[in-house]
């Protein structure tokens, strides 16, 4: 069986994105490396339950220093850069539903932290409330660590093509 200093050795690094949401951060790490979530929290020494809840925006409990600490030796990622991937203290966060800026997805393909806060509507770069569905189906988006393509699970319209069928803010009418 290997050992977990042996799986560290040969993980692929992945480069954290301005402003991507930890949830899109680990989808991306673990496919890059092959890994599930309960390996990749094996790795980090804490059950294999933290990585699914981080992916799923289950922040309570919010993840300890120590936490954050291990995981950041696994992913070669700093201690504060993980933290910029989390919702603000003292900020309300949505889990559900998954929000997106079609536009910007379009532009950068991966999702961002700020789409959950409660306190965000709408893109403030393009000025379009977010969307929680597909707006072509109806379905809602998965979480960020699935977005393996970009498009809805139902239809497979891209979310960028979505940009188009986006509505303005009332503030842009």
């Amino acid at each position: 069986m290997i050992e977990i200093e042996e799986i560290q050795a040969w993980l692929f690094q992945v480069e954290p994105l301005s402003g991507e949401s930890l949830s899109h951060f680990l989808g991306r790490f673990r496919r890059a490396n092959d890994l599930t979530p309960g390996r990749l929290a094996k790795a980090a020494g804490f059950g294999g339950a933290i990585i699914s809840r981080w992916e799923k925006f289950r922040f309570n409990p919010p993840p300890s220093p120590s936490q954050l600490a291990a995981f950041a030796g696994v992913v070669g990622v700093d201690v504060e850069r993980l933290m910029e991937m989390l919702p603000p203290v003292g900020m309300g966060m949505k889990m559900e539903p998954i929000r997106l800026c079609g536009a910007c997805y379009g532009e950068s393909p991966y999702h961002r932290i700020e789409w959950q806060l409660k306190s965000v509507d709408r893109c403030h770069q393009h000025q379009l409330r977010l969307l929680s569905e597909c707006p072509k189906c109806g379905a809602r988006f998965k979480v960020p660590a699935l977005w393996v393509d970009g498009w809805c699970q139902r239809c497979f319209t891209t979310f960028g093509e979505m940009k188009n069928l986006q509505k303005c803010t009332d503030r842009e009418i």
